[in-house]
């Protein structure tokens, strides 16, 4: 459950800084990325009437440390509890008929290890050669020496950004969200 992974007190709050004004409306480009289920998903070929696209910075790994000044940074916190915030309302996200996916910049072989931990019932998808950041200029950050995504929510529908969640804040909540945007914009 999502209360396994608190998240600190005080967490700087993201500023909307506009680097996601311009993907409403977007076209799905031509990207094929590699799941952690061990197949590639041409995201210009999504073929659920709905599909939820959650970018995340980077999971961490028990034992591992987090890059230095991890929870200073606005943002950057939270990717775990936003997983499992998805992982808990899979189920009733996709009884609309609405796919899921998780995205960001680490290598499948990475995020497999948090998708097994963890139980996630979706694939996440790799951009570590970050094609679709490049195609969709998505926002980043770099810290610790890694270019990483900034956490947003992209909704899918007919090959197009339908609506994005940006900045996403507390990310522990942005599951609950996007719930709540689908219900309220049915198809």
């Amino acid at each position: 459950m999502q209360t396994d992974f608190p998240l600190p007190p005080n967490l700087p709050r993201p500023e909307d800084d506009g680097a996601a004004n311009h993907l409403a409306g977007m076209e799905m480009p031509r990207v094929s990325l590699p799941s952690t289920a061990g197949r590639v998903v041409n995201l210009a070929a999504l073929n659920a009437p709905r599909t939820v696209i959650y970018c995340y910075p980077m999971t961490g790994v028990p034992g591992k440390p987090l890059p230095a000044g991890w929870d200073e940074i606005p943002g950057a916190r939270g990717c775990t509890p936003q997983t499992c915030g998805f992982r808990d309302l899979h189920a009733e996200i996709t009884k609309a008929g609405v796919a899921v996916f998780g995205l960001s910049t680490q290598t499948t072989e990475y995020q497999r290890e948090m998708a097994q931990r963890l139980r996630v019932p979706f694939e996440i998808l790799s951009d570590a050669a970050f094609k679709l950041c490049e195609a969709l200029r998505l926002p980043t950050f770099d810290a610790g020496g890694m270019r990483l995504l900034k956490r947003l929510t992209m909704i899918v529908r007919a090959g197009r950004i339908e609506h994005v969640f940006y900045p996403e804040f507390p990310p522990d909540g942005s599951a609950a969200r996007v719930l709540r945007w689908l219900r309220d914009h049915p198809l």
